[in-house]
């Protein structure tokens, strides 16, 4: 992924057109002040792209963990468990 540099005097004084640059070419902005990397700006939609995947890799990580910790259980047992909820849930509606 490449990144843009743009300092952020530059950034305020054309912020409309760094924005619209940022949706037609989804690379993220990173502004400097006094020469040095201080924030970073990036389209929403990439944004939430990148939230989704890292919920997804902390997801994977704890799943690892729990493997390695013996806290594991059975299909079946899961399995038994959802169809009792299922049929729980009928019977009440």
């Amino acid at each position: 992924m490449r990144e843009s540099i743009v300092s952020l005097t530059e950034f305020k004084s054309s912020a409309s057109q760094q924005i619209r640059t940022l949706k037609d070419h989804a690379e993220p902005l990173v502004l400097t002040q006094n020469g040095r990397a201080t924030a970073v700006v990036e389209d929403y939609a990439q944004y939430q792209r990148q939230q989704k995947s890292l919920a997804l890799l902390r997801l994977m990580v704890q799943g690892e963990n729990d493997i390695q910790h013996g806290r594991l259980t059975p299909q079946s047992k899961v399995f038994d468990h959802l169809k009792k909820r299922l049929n729980a849930e009928k019977e009440n509606d």
